[in-house]
């Protein structure tokens, strides 16, 4: 009987999410993105298995809607790859919440995320994962805290490793190129 009961709760809850997750569609969809009933219910199973995979677990309207909205005007994002790169942005963000030994909150880790996604990796999810995030976890698990003021805004460039491209050198060259 008490199964039963628990198997009762977790459809109404996997129903209410689903229903959640429709309703963000009334802000995704001037973004060209919208999930199905089908879809939204296969991006909660995902978050479950994922959840599992990272021993998570969330209270509450959990993180998925705050995702949505954060990655929703994504110049790198598609209808047709939508249900799929938002499996695999939770499956980073839960990742990352245990790297970061939860010192980061929800919201400054997807301003990172999102930041770096959009600035640093232009839509590639493997080096969002493999180098940014893994630096940056690195950084905050090492006691960097710079993250806080600016709600994981603006702080790649403290800890990245490459060298950015210079729009004044690039001027310079040009200049002695075209003026020689």
């Amino acid at each position: 009987m008490d199964g039963k009961i628990f198997e009762m709760m977790q459809l109404q809850k996997q129903e209410k999410d689903v229903q959640m997750l429709i309703s963000c569609n009334e802000k995704t969809e001037t973004f060209g993105l919208a999930l199905t009933p089908e879809d939204a219910n296969e991006l909660i199973i995902r978050k479950n298995n994922s959840l599992v995979k990272h021993k998570r677990v969330e209270f509450g309207e959990g993180m998925l809607p705050q995702l949505v909205f954060q990655f929703c005007d994504s110049q790198y994002i598609n209808q047709e790859d939508y249900l799929e790169t938002l499996t695999r942005l939770q499956d980073i963000f839960f990742l990352f919440k245990n790297e970061s030994e939860d010192l980061l909150t929800d919201d400054e880790l997807l301003n990172f995320m999102y930041e770096q996604f959009e600035t640093i990796c232009y839509g590639d999810l493997d080096y969002l994962e493999g180098t940014c995030l893994e630096r940056f976890s690195k950084a905050v698990r090492a006691g960097y805290r710079g993250y806080h003021s600016t709600d994981g805004r603006n702080v790649y460039e403290e800890f990245s490793e490459e060298n950015r491209w210079d729009k004044e050198l690039y001027m310079e060259v040009l200049r002695e190129l075209f003026w020689r």
